[in-house]
């Protein structure tokens, strides 16, 4: 069957909780650069790593652009291995979700992300969430510092990969109102969870229609997912 869905899931507050290991990682590379430790938090709920890096840039007195941080993020992810052992865990349902929409003939899945790409891969690796997610047509914080921008990344390479028909259906699956804002801005359908820091009321009010206390209930995702235009 040609697919006629691209579902695209956010990855921390979504599919698993990463307890800090990004935060983590984000001090040890500008250690390496800068010879000092990260002291000043910035907003990153939803947001992507190339935008969250120029923020902690700038809060750091650093004038220079995020690039070399990234890329030093993106060297040091593949060895960093305190994923678990600083607090990382799947989030329940998770897996099963995934599976369950693998099992769906007219569903592709991959992950629409703020995290770097080697990032990503290291905590979907971490949590054994790889296997069922086409990483082919994935969209990663470094691509974007809007993470609207990031589903016509994901878009572009779907069509490059499937034989997709016109107005093939997009469905974003995140825990943030960021999350939401993105699937309204790229026309595209969201399913909001309320797995992360954000309540189910404050998804709907930042116009979720459908909103998930979590990934539980796999035959009621599936549905949504199915359902969705």
């Amino acid at each position: 069957m040609v697919p006629t869905r691209l579902v695209l899931w956010d990855i921390d507050g979504t599919l698993l909780d990463a307890a800090g290991y990004g935060w983590r990682l984000a001090d040890r590379a500008f250690r390496s650069l800068y010879g000092a430790p990260l002291v000043h938090r910035v907003p990153m709920a939803g947001r992507t790593d190339r935008a969250i890096m120029t923020d902690v840039l700038h809060a750091h007195g650093v004038t220079a652009a995020p690039d070399d941080l990234i890329a030093e993020m993106e060297a040091l992810a593949p060895a960093a291995d305190d994923f678990h052992t600083g607090g990382g865990t799947i989030l329940a349902g998770a897996a099963e979700a995934i599976r369950a929409l693998a099992a769906e003939p007219s569903v592709v899945q991959s992950v629409l992300t703020g995290n770097l790409g080697p990032v990503a891969l290291a905590k979907l690796s971490a949590v054994g969430l790889g296997d069922h997610l086409d990483l082919a047509v994935a969209a990663y914080g470094r691509d974007h510092a809007v993470r609207a921008d990031l589903v016509t990344v994901a878009r572009r390479a779907f069509v490059d990969r499937y034989p997709a028909p016109a107005g093939f259906g997009t469905v974003l699956i995140g825990d943030t109102p960021l999350d939401v804002e993105a699937a309204h801005a790229a026309g595209a359908t969201v399913i909001a969870v309320a797995t992360g820091r954000y309540r189910a009321a404050e998804l709907t009010a930042a116009g979720a229609a459908v909103v998930l206390p979590d990934l539980t209930d796999t035959a009621r995702l599936v549905d949504a997912v199915l359902a969705a235009r």
